[in-house]
């Protein structure tokens, strides 16, 4: 099978703006291929005419028939379009459908609302496997919550709470707050118990998060699993619910359609917040799309770590010896004898990882690393667990001078935590020198931690990969766990690594 031949393509056609997102495999952790949205205001007129916008539907039509002619170019194997609240409530939403599958081919679904919530909780879990809680996902004319948990999908529902359905209730803040309670008020099965956390989908809280970021000037600017205590993201949502969005421009790059809806979409998540009384809330980039995507994949798919997919799949596209990931995992644990299975993980990753920026410039190799754990679409990864990793990488590299210049989202971590950084990042960093990234020589290299000693033992045919460097590499790592160096050759006496 070629690789086009694995993709996978989604057109979405929602109230506010119609995307084409193609997957370039069916993987545990997707890989966006290309991600197109237009502006298209569908369901602009649908709280006033009951029908789709003209302007929005001509505007929809001709950007549906690039993306079906784009994914046809692209290899695209299945493409699946799905249609949500607009075309699902308005008059002419199935005779839109039929015209879009008569002009381009691409057969139309109509999400009902429960199909809609499923989809954007499969979304959910596809990136974060452990959620527990509700998904509420706003999109432009309604609101989908769903309970997740146990890795699985519960009751969901739709609300008519969009913005854009919002947009016409006259009456002021007083009126909005009514009618959006009224509407909370029949999602008590899906809010009771209250639930640990809410995870936010949609644009417009996306953009919210993106606000409180800015404001407190957040280290780390990844939205996905960005995750605050219930009551600060309250105080940011009843704030910007009040806020002009021409000054909520000048705080964030966003397009004037996106801000336009932000302060509704911020009205609506502080009273969702206020009926469902979560004790955290948390924001998700994966939704309908990536449900959709979920479907496409087989239980044992479904089964697997997104973090160590995805960080698998990056070793096999940029390392120079796939595999010796797994040997350098294996060989670093005896600095980690108490290693809990969350801190396992973070290793496993970590030494997946180690050679991926091996092609940039020697310079820069740490500030590579940096980015690929701080800006690359990985999911399954709390943010304080992205800086531990950047952390570590960066270690990988360059000394603790540089790392303390380069690393601000280590704020997120304890001192302890980026003691561990510091251990594994100089672990990874003898390794890969020893070896030069290359599989086949750890496993016959043994790295043992004693009571005062830190030995690194090698066979005799190998003892020549013992040089100074190596040396150097190892008093590092021995000096972050307060040990002595030593280098023992076969059956040998030990011998400082020092001289």
């Amino acid at each position: 099978m070629t690789q086009s031949s694995r993709r996978i393509g989604v057109v979405d056609v929602g109230s506010n703006s119609v995307r084409l997102v193609v997957f370039d495999a069916m993987t545990r952790s997707p890989a966006y291929f290309f991600n197109e949205k237009v502006l298209c205001g569908l369901g602009a007129d649908l709280h006033a005419t009951g029908r789709l916008s003209v302007e929005g539907r001509a505007r929809a039509m001709a950007a549906i028939r690039r993306f079906v002619l784009l994914a046809r170019l692209m290899g695209v194997r299945a493409l699946d379009g799905i249609a949500t609240a607009a075309v699902r409530e308005a008059a002419d939403g199935a005779a839109f459908r039929d015209e879009v599958e008569r002009e381009t081919g691409l057969r139309l679904r109509i999400a009902s609302g429960e199909d809609e919530a499923r989809l954007a909780a499969q979304g959910v879990l596809l990136g974060w496997p452990g959620a527990d809680g509700v998904v509420a996902d706003l999109g432009g004319a309604s609101l989908e919550l769903a309970r997740v948990g146990e890795g699985r999908v519960g009751m969901g529902r739709t609300f008519p709470l969009g913005p854009l359905r919002l947009a016409g209730v006259q009456g002021g803040a007083a009126a909005l707050d009514a009618v959006i309670d009224h509407a909370l008020a029949d999602a008590r099965a899906i809010l009771d118990p209250a639930p640990e956390r809410l995870f936010l989908v949609g644009g417009a809280w996306r953009a919210l998060a993106k606000i409180h970021m800015t404001r407190e000037r957040y280290p780390l600017q990844v939205l996905h699993e960005f995750e605050l205590p219930a009551e600060v993201m309250l105080a940011t949502a009843e704030r910007v619910a009040e806020e002009d969005p021409k000054a909520l421009a000048r705080q964030i790059s966003a397009s004037a359609a996106r801000l336009a809806v932000t302060p509704l979409g911020a009205r609506v998540l502080a009273r969702l917040i206020r009926a469902a009384a979560p004790r955290r809330v948390a924001v998700s980039a994966f939704g309908l799309r990536e449900g959709v995507l979920y479907e496409h994949l087989d239980p044992a798919q479904r089964a697997e770590d997104p973090l160590l997919s995805a960080a698998r799949d990056m070793e096999r596209r940029q390392a120079r010896f796939p595999g010796f990931g797994d040997e350098l995992d294996a060989w670093v644990r005896p600095l980690f004898p108490d290693a809990s299975p969350a801190m396992s993980r973070l290793i496993t990753a970590v030494c997946l990882l180690s050679d991926v920026a091996w092609n940039s410039h020697p310079d820069y190799r740490d500030l590579a690393c940096l980015e690929t754990v701080y800006r690359a679409n990985i999911s399954g990864v709390t943010h304080a667990e992205r800086a531990f990793m950047g952390a570590a990488l960066g270690y990988r590299y360059k000394s603790a001078r540089s790392r303390r210049q380069a690393t601000p989202a280590a704020e997120l971590l304890t001192a302890e935590q980026l003691a561990q950084a510091r251990v594994l990042g100089r672990g990874v960093r003898l390794g890969a020198m020893l070896a030069a990234s290359a599989p086949g020589v750890l496993p016959r290299v043994a790295l043992e931690r004693a009571d005062k000693a830190l030995r690194l033992r090698l066979p005799e045919d190998l003892a020549d990969l013992a040089g100074e460097v190596v040396r150097k590499r190892l008093a590092a790592v021995a000096q972050s766990l307060k040990l002595a160096p030593e280098i023992a050759i076969g059956a040998a006496q030990a011998q400082p690594a020092e001289g």
